[in-house]
């Protein structure tokens, strides 16, 4: 039995069908050609399928895609030309924050939650806050440089023009 659905993703309408076992992951990378998403333990453990699903993060692995029938998903695709995830990409880069890149979406999208909620202020709260994102490359600790450093960033002064 196929489902069809409507949702809002990454800024733009689309409607499409979906049986009633598919994962949003799968809807992704399958049907909308967005393979950004990474689908790593496929039970929501690793975090490397992270999206927002209406500005929340969720596994879209454990997530069906008749479910988000209505609602609004972005997938590290859709970040293209947001100026919080360019601070956070710049600061991965610069602090060693990624080797092979299979966790990176996932993670990028996290962080991007954690310091707009502001739980990424101390390195406890970062490694706490990113428990549910595994990394099995870089040992966390160029992860944890780049977050301090993407949220001083953010929280430094703008120069008044």
């Amino acid at each position: 039995m196929t489902n069809a659905i409507a949702l809002t993703l990454n800024g733009r309408t689309v409607t499409d069908r979906v049986e009633g076992r598919r994962t949003l992951a799968d809807f992704l990378r399958d049907q909308q050609g967005l393979t950004g998403t990474h689908l790593g333990c496929e039970h929501g453990v690793c975090g490397a399928c992270t999206v927002l699903l209406d500005d929340k993060p969720v596994r879209s692995c454990i997530t069906f895609a008749a479910a988000v029938d209505g609602a609004a998903v972005t997938t590290i695709e859709g970040f293209e030309s947001d100026a919080l995830m360019a601070i956070i990409r710049e600061a991965f880069s610069e602090a060693h924050g990624l080797q092979c890149g299979y966790c990176t979406p996932g993670m990028l999208i996290a962080v991007r939650d954690m310091i707009q909620r502001g739980v990424a202020e101390t390195p406890a709260q970062i490694r706490l806050g990113l428990a549910g994102n595994l990394c099995r490359c870089t040992g966390y600790a160029g992860i944890v440089r780049a977050v301090e450093l993407a949220n001083a960033r953010v929280k430094a002064p703008r120069p008044v023009a």
